[in-house]
């Protein structure tokens, strides 16, 4: 039991030290190539944080257990939305966004999650087209950035860091590596000790394992409010978000199509568009953020684990 302890406290500091060297690396790289705050946190910083959901999907539909992502990304998108999104605009409202990169990135969102509820609704599964067409989705979302990158300016970014950025995006990929060797230690460790105290599986399920695959994005996201970056947290939910769906669920969809739960289709799909329309579309008219509006998701985040729960 010591040792549980131990690795649960251990696995909390990884993550705590991680996740502040990652932002710290994200921002020189987004200064040395001229990205704003959102750009890097919907590319970089989003891939390093949804790839230990990647890894597991792609797992899963190996071994012949591919059905169980839909359900997993569709409730990732809606843990970083109405979750860690709402935290983030209740204590530090975005305020000024990259309107490009913004615009790019919820389009394709609602453009592919539309195009999934008619494909998942009309078969009751994702087939394989599907899938392809997801990856697909994907290689255009990274031209798109591709060429919004090649449109920046960097003769106005500050140059101040003496990090170079090729030794930045090194130290990310580490310090991505420690968020997700962190937050294993400490979701299974977790749940170890909530087993011991005689928490349900049930309970636990809803808590410590929902919570643990978004857990990269939440702490990157807090870090980010804390050192006064919060449209790169903001970044990193939107960029999570939508690889959620063209890569958690378009691989395991590419190896091999599986079916998708009704109440996957007709509850978790559109609460999944649902959150994201009231975190977007202030952002769109105003491009700003508005606690009221933190506040709306986590009240919807609330309401929707209690209806999961009972």
């Amino acid at each position: 039991m010591l040792s549980t302890v131990f690795l649960f406290i251990l696995g909390l500091v990884i993550i705590c030290v991680g996740g502040d060297k990652f932002v710290d690396n994200a921002v020189i790289v987004a200064r040395k190539f001229g990205m704003s705050e959102i750009m890097i946190g919907a590319t970089i910083v989003s891939i390093g944080t949804t790839l230990p959901e990647v890894l597991v999907s792609t797992t899963a539909a190996f071994g012949g257990s591919a059905a169980i992502c839909a359900g997993n990304a569709y409730g990732s998108i809606i843990c970083n939305t109405a979750l860690i999104a709402g935290i983030s605009q209740f204590f530090r409202p975005a305020n000024g966004i990259d309107k490009k990169s913004f615009n790019w990135n919820v389009s394709l969102f609602f453009l592919f999650s539309i195009f999934l509820f008619i494909v998942q609704w009309a078969t009751g599964s994702i087939p394989r087209y599907a899938g392809i067409l997801l990856l697909l989705g994907f290689l255009v979302y990274s031209a798109g950035y591709v060429r919004l990158l090649s449109g920046n300016s960097k003769e106005d970014a500050p140059q101040e860091e003496n990090t170079s950025a090729a030794t930045a995006l090194v130290l990310m990929i580490v310090f991505a590596a420690a968020l997700f060797v962190g937050a294993r230690l400490l979701v299974d460790n977790g749940i170890l000790l909530a087993q011991a105290a005689g928490v349900p599986e049930r309970v636990i399920a809803v808590t410590f394992i929902a919570l643990g695959t978004s857990l990269p994005e939440l702490v990157t996201t807090i870090t980010s409010i804390i050192k006064g970056y919060a449209s790169l947290g903001l970044g990193n939910i939107l960029g999570a978000n939508l690889l959620n769906l063209l890569l958690v669920m378009g691989i395991p969809a590419t190896i091999s199509g599986f079916a998708v739960e009704r109440q996957t289709t007709f509850l978790d799909v559109p609460i999944s568009m649902a959150v994201m329309l009231v975190l977007t579309v202030p952002l769109f008219i105003k491009k700003r953020g508005y606690r009221l509006q933190g506040l709306a998701l986590l009240v919807i985040y609330a309401a929707y684990c209690l209806y999961s729960f009972l």
